[in-house]
């Protein structure tokens, strides 16, 4: 049995795989699944002036001329907007298409499709402070994800709110928005506004990545109403944590953390 680890720098944060295995070409196979992640970053990133992208930006050329994956980002976004309500939106205030809400753990999902089909399944991916967890964990402490409390992590008040422990149940992916370490950069596509008042952090638990991550941007972005449109979602729970230090969530999500203590 071989035990990896592969930190992979990528649009701007770190992907962490970490595992074990009996392929012996794991380390070919973890280079298939990091050219995932810098191929999408070099359509898709609009910090490079030559990304298909930021051509798009800049009106130099169509979704249509784009390579096929844009077109098929774009109806991803369309499709998560309605799904939400609208309050995830691929669009900035200056309406430039801008998927990064989706990209990094599409991508990522990407990477670990790649994994899978080397019969890789015993690992964890954390693309930067978004967890999935393989069906195949062999190690009870990687089923156990601990979540960070809503400041920096430079804060002498920084530390573990909670842990939970999806080991047992249908949850395979967690992602926390808020504004602990970027400070409000989420907006409202309804107010036209920068959430980050009524909520300090939301977390969402989810069968897959994508879903978890649209859900934590789409809830922050909405507020506290938001938990009830999570509460009539299946398969996605929510942990609510307000900027004057209450914490609510739904009752699937109060479950895991019962079950987790």
């Amino acid at each position: 049995m071989i035990e990896f680890r592969r930190n992979e720098e990528c649009m701007g944060t770190v992907f962490v795989f970490h595992g074990r295995t009996n392929n012996q070409d794991i380390e070919s196979v973890l280079d298939q699944a990091c050219e995932k992640l810098h191929e999408a970053d070099r359509i898709f990133s609009l910090y490079k002036p030559e990304s298909p992208l930021s051509q798009l930006a800049r009106g130099e050329t169509s979704v249509a001329k784009c390579p096929p994956v844009v077109d098929h980002v774009w109806n991803l976004c369309e499709q998560w907007e309605k799904v939400t309500g609208g309050y995830f939106s691929a669009f900035t205030l200056q309406h430039t298409f801008d998927p990064s809400g989706l990209v990094k753990t599409w991508a990522a999902q990407a990477a670990i499709d790649v994994l899978l089909a080397e019969a890789v399944d015993d690992f964890t991916l954390n693309a930067g402070g978004d967890i999935w967890l393989s069906d195949g964990l062999s190690d009870d402490s990687d089923w156990k994800i601990g979540i960070s409390k809503p400041v920096s992590i430079a804060s002498t008040g920084s530390g573990v709110l909670t842990v939970v422990n999806l080991k047992g149940t249908e949850y395979r992916a967690l992602a926390t928005s808020g504004i602990a370490e970027r400070g409000k950069h989420i907006w409202n596509p309804q107010s036209a506004e920068l959430a980050g008042d009524e909520l300090a952090q939301v977390s969402v638990l989810a069968k897959d990545l994508v879903t978890a991550d649209v859900w934590a941007t789409a809830a922050f972005a909405e507020g506290s109403r938001a938990l009830d449109r999570i509460a009539k979602q299946e398969g996605v729970e929510a942990l609510f944590v307000f900027s004057d230090g209450r914490i609510d969530g739904t009752d699937g999500f109060a479950e895991v953390l019962k079950a987790s203590a």
